[in-house]
């Protein structure tokens, strides 16, 4: 609203269904609507121990399906034939602890991963994957942030990648809004 789309319906709590491709609807955690069109949909995930490696692969799995799903479903005009691109986000909030922060074995029983991932902490993974989304267009922004248990609830946290910051995930969203507001 700040960036000048003052007509603009933000939902938190509820009406967050968006229609898929390959399932009926996906409730998203934060959707901006104006004049009845999508502006932007968001994703707030948080993740803390003990059970890092497989809630990391989910995180992961349901990610990239979640964008792929909208996007083929935005292709279908399942958000109106003349709507504009619709801005995708994506935010992780990771406790900040040793299992977090220490490096993480591979297996590598056929063939090799691809070398960053030796020796990367779930820290180290979620920044790749977070700069992956975005590379491949997958989501338009993401940011990581980490907090530990104590500081977590008071608000404490850090952004250790300069890309990954809610500072450039929400100059993202108001440049798509500019955007939008254009096309009207």
């Amino acid at each position: 609203m700040d960036s000048g789309l003052p007509d603009a319906d933000i939902y938190l709590n509820k009406k967050l269904e968006l229609p898929g491709y390959f399932r009926p609807t996906k409730n998203w955690d934060m959707l901006v609507v104006s004049r009845g069109r999508l502006v932007a949909a968001m994703e707030f995930k948080s993740q803390r121990g003990p059970s890092f490696g497989n809630n990391f692969n989910n995180r992961t799995e349901e990610a990239i399906g979640t964008a792929k799903d909208l996007w083929i479903a935005y292709r279908e005009g399942a958000f109106g034939k003349d709507s504009v691109r619709p801005w995708l986000g994506w935010v992780m909030l990771l406790e900040e602890c040793p299992k977090s922060m220490a490096p993480v074995k591979v297996d590598e029983p056929h063939f090799k991963v691809f070398p960053e991932f030796h020796g990367a902490s779930y820290a180290k993974r979620y920044e790749i994957l977070l700069q992956r989304l975005v590379k491949e267009r997958l989501y338009d922004g993401a940011a990581l942030l980490l907090a530990t248990k104590s500081g977590g609830p008071k608000g404490d946290f850090n952004e250790p990648v300069n890309d990954l910051t809610m500072r450039a995930f929400l100059a993202g969203l108001a440049g798509h809004v500019g955007v939008h507001i254009a096309s009207r």
